[in-house]
């Protein structure tokens, strides 16, 4: 599970009703959405030239068979339809697919299309899914992976507080998204910036991979309580005084002589629920159970009680590096980016185009806020 960062009304004479099943049919169903999709397509013949025109129709079918599906699982999003932008931005899209020979591309520009209908009333994600929908059929193949994988790092991080099963799910997700080999050298980050995906900066550079995520992760690495110390007793007693779980504090993976809390940064504690069992009709039933402030505030005590001995800290990070390398999709994106001099800041047209392409990859990526 990665972290990063509906309901729908018809007007009046949009809406008809059945008597006994009552069916609701929106302006724009699915029947309609396929029209406005022909009905735009047609603007190819001013497009393309007679002997063009049979590719271009293949290509711009092959391109509805995967974002019509894609828009029935969203609520609303066929209404899209009837909106003027979005039919201007179809309209390029099908521009786009009719000029792409790699299939992949349809798959991409239809993530984008998604990403329009979900994030279109942010007006800089719409400017930036706009141009991402134009320079889909410019883009390489290996700029776009660098790309994605860069977003990726920036972007995506484990929600497991378990140290092996957040290394885990990075190693997934990253195999996703190592369709082919990433790209070295500059040309691959000069096309990004000739398309205006990204912004380089000579005088920059990036931190090594190391300390990028034992500063994102650092509760993992961080070094928790030592067991059997006066500090492990004061953390007891707030767990017992606030009434919370008491498998709270969970071994340390890196280093087995201390206990640490099971997440991967303070901000988790926000979100922490935990586990109760609830007799129901003969049988135990499991219910998720918020915290309270209160308790929020204890676990936060809680992390105040760790050491801060920088030299086990060290270790917890080269022990933890080490495990990140055991992992073959880690250890390459390592050596990867530990090679890339250059300061690089993706723009709002690079971020669509990285995200939509990593949620090809990985349909299970959360979308970004």
């Amino acid at each position: 599970m990665m972290m990063s960062r509906q309901t729908q009304e018809g007007g009046d004479s949009s809406t008809n009703y059945q008597a006994q099943n009552i069916t609701v049919i929106s302006g724009i169903d699915e029947k309609r959405a396929r029209e406005v999709y022909q009905e735009m397509s047609l603007k190819l013949k001013e497009e393309f030239a007679q002997e063009a025109l049979k590719i271009a129709n293949s290509r711009v079918s092959e391109f509805e068979s995967i974002l019509l599906p894609k828009m029935e699982k969203m609520d609303g999003a066929f209404e899209a339809f009837a909106d003027p932008s979005f039919q201007i931005l179809l309209s390029e899209a099908q521009k786009t697919a009719a000029s792409t020979e790699r299939p992949a591309d349809y798959d991409l520009l239809s993530e984008l299309l998604v990403h329009r209908f979900a994030k279109g009333e942010n007006r800089i994600v719409r400017a930036g899914v706009n141009r991402a929908v134009e320079i889909v059929d410019e883009i390489s193949d290996d700029a776009l992976l660098g790309l994605t994988a860069f977003h990726a790092v920036n972007h995506f991080f484990p929600a497991s507080g378990e140290i092996y099963k957040g290394l885990d799910t990075l190693d997934k997700l990253f195999g996703n998204i190592f369709y082919g080999k990433l790209p070295t050298g500059r040309d691959w980050l000069d096309h990004l910036d000739i398309l205006d995906a990204v912004r380089l900066n000579s005088f920059g550079g990036l931190i090594k991979l190391d300390e990028y995520y034992s500063k994102e992760l650092y509760g993992y690495v961080d070094v928790g309580i030592r067991k059997n110390s006066e500090d492990f007793a004061r953390a007891i007693d707030i767990i017992k005084d606030n009434k919370l779980p008491q498998n709270i504090l969970v071994d340390h993976a890196l280093n087995s002589e201390f206990v640490r809390l099971p997440i991967s940064n303070r901000r988790q504690i926000e979100s922490l629920t935990f586990t109760q069992q609830f007799f129901h009709q003969g049988v135990f039933i499991p219910n998720s159970v918020a915290l309270t402030e209160g308790q929020k505030e204890a676990i936060n005590r809680i992390y105040d009680l760790y050491s801060q001995d920088s030299n086990i800290k060290s270790e917890n990070i080269r022990i933890f590096m080490e495990k990140w390398d055991e992992r073959a999709s880690l250890n390459i994106l390592k050596k990867w980016w530990n090679n890339l001099d250059l300061g690089i800041q993706v723009t709002s047209v690079g971020r669509v185009l990285a995200q939509s392409n990593a949620q090809r990859c990985d349909k299970d990526l959360p979308s970004l806020d």
